[in-house]
């Protein structure tokens, strides 16, 4: 045989076992071949908390911010995905979690994108601060930029069921917060000074983040904690553009040079077999529980 032909088949079965192994890597690690790319979708849904929860039958989950950082790590390392869509449902929450997944979204270096589709308010604004561009459902409800702090006094409660509680403490606000006994002056002044910081925290990241695009006259009106919908954000400069799921994916195939119409790849954390069938029980049980057990406290929330 022709030596020729020998040297033409090797190097055919060579570059049939290259284009082997790169489809083989390709299919097992997301590697990207050239023209080809993708908006990931990661979704924040629902009470924001430093733990989620998974809804079904017995209510909404809750979104915890330790998945949603997962989840835009893993965006953001991927080689497919080109750009991040984040689409935000979400009342708000705690204040320690919706600051932690703000500042996860913010550490993506990919394009970014948030979207509003029928409830972005409080923490649910404060957590779309981190991405590039944002755009709302006209009749989302968003703003709401404020804090709230709840405590219950259950005083003339306990006088009817003849229940006394005595506490022994190293100093007068040691308690501050039980249900067994009112509040002093001098304690809502130490509430409302926690609260303050944490709105001063709230507006400066707005103020940081939406800078010139904002109207600072309209913007000072709606710091007062009220919701807004969408047509009124975008005049505030809250929100950059109105429209739907897909306007918002095809931006952020815009940022990300993908174009109109991107290839779409969610992003979620897995369920696993006992979460889907107990996931929602689960819940709502703990929420009994939680409530039969709590003696008092502050929850403070974007809420």
């Amino acid at each position: 045989m022709d030596k020729r032909w020998l040297i033409a088949g090797a190097l055919a079965l060579i570059v049939l076992i290259v284009t082997g192994v790169i489809l083989v890597l390709w299919a097992s690690s997301n590697l990207t071949l050239p023209g080809e790319g993708c908006v990931a979708v990661v979704k924040v849904e629902g009470e924001i908390a430093t733990s989620g929860t998974s809804g079904g039958l017995f209510g909404g989950g809750t979104t915890g911010s330790d998945d949603i950082a997962e989840l835009a790590k893993e965006a953001d390392e991927r080689s497919d995905v080109k750009g991040v869509m984040f689409e935000i449902n979400s009342p708000g929450g705690s204040v320690v979690a919706s600051r932690e997944i703000y500042e996860s979204i913010k550490n993506v270096k990919k394009p970014k994108v948030a979207y509003f589709r029928e409830v972005a308010a409080s923490g649910g604004y404060y957590v779309s601060m981190g991405t590039d561009y944002i755009v709302s459902n006209p009749d989302a409800i968003t703003g709401s930029i404020g804090v709230i702090s709840t405590n219950q006094e259950l005083v003339g409660l306990f006088e009817k069921l003849g229940i006394n509680e005595t506490a022994i403490t190293t100093g007068p606000h040691k308690d501050m917060g039980s249900p067994a006994r009112p509040m002093t002056e001098e304690e809502k002044q130490i509430i409302k000074d926690i609260i303050g910081e944490m709105y001063a925290e709230f507006k400066g990241v707005v103020l940081e983040s939406r800078g010139s695009r904002l109207d600072m006259s309209q913007f000072d009106k709606m710091t007062d904690g009220r919701v807004v919908t969408g047509r009124q954000a975008l005049k505030a400069g809250l929100v950059d553009a109105l429209g739907n799921k897909q306007d918002a994916v095809n931006k952020a195939g815009n940022l990300a040079g993908l174009g109109d119409d991107p290839k779409v790849c969610d992003i979620e954390k897995p369920k696993t077999f006992f979460e889907e069938m107990f996931g929602a029980v689960g819940q709502g049980f703990g929420r009994v529980l939680a409530g039969a057990t709590n003696t008092g406290g502050w929850k403070f929330g974007y809420r």
